[in-house]
């Protein structure tokens, strides 16, 4: 049989990483934190802002159906209420 190879621990001989590198990872790590928190904030006000846009969205719907039933179309000028009605038609 052979010899058998002594193994050589590579391992540094510290414990700890020095304590600026540790500051320097404890403040990216806050900086990183923070900005998953901001991206949440904004993700619930995206929701918010969507549910109150599909709302909104529900209102034009329903007064569309309004202005046709009462004026027999729904196509106005926003600026100053004029129906816009087709060409053919007085």
């Amino acid at each position: 049989m052979g010899k058998k190879e002594k193994l050589v621990d590579l391992k540094p001989k510290v414990d700890k990483i020095s304590d600026t590198h540790l500051k320097e990872m404890q403040e990216i790590v806050n900086i990183t934190n923070n900005i998953q928190f901001n991206i949440g904030k904004i993700e619930g006000q995206k929701h918010s802002l969507l549910h109150e846009l599909g709302l909104s969205q529900k209102k034009i719907l329903n007064l569309q159906e309004t202005l046709s039933k009462e004026y027999g179309s729904f196509d106005i000028n926003i600026a100053d209420g004029t129906i816009n009605y087709p060409k053919d038609e007085k």
